[in-house]
């Protein structure tokens, strides 16, 4: 009986894997029908309303909402201050304007209270 040599198969190298960058981009370069995303709704439509999955889900959604909706009131609050303080310092600039105003017109013959 003869020996058999079996011969070792010699695989290529693994490839690196991809930055950042590339799976950013292959995820947004994906159709909205890929089976990776309509598995996942597939899965969070088959939960049973009452179960466990579906009430993280829900938590998870409402925590979500909740983020964006802080982040939209700290903003809205940031502008409403900057609003403020133009609206101080126009009302500060035309108080000014208004006591010109009356500065000048005491000064007129016509608005002259000593006629009186």
């Amino acid at each position: 009986m003869g020996s058999k040599s079996k011969k070792r198969l010699v695989l290529p190298s693994r490839p690196e894997p991809p930055s950042v960058e590339q799976i950013v981009e292959d995820i947004n370069r994906a159709y909205p029908n890929d089976p990776v995303f309509t598995v996942l709704q597939d899965e969070s439509q088959d939960a049973k309303p009452g179960s466990a999955s579906s009430e993280v889900e829900m938590i998870y959604q409402q925590s979500r909402r909740f983020l964006e909706l802080n982040d939209r009131l700290q903003e809205a609050r940031g502008e409403l201050a900057r609003r403020r303080e133009d609206l101080r310092s126009l009302g500060d600039a035309l108080g000014r304007s208004v006591d010109e105003v009356k500065e000048k017109a005491g000064s007129l013959p016509c608005f002259d209270k000593s006629d009186s």
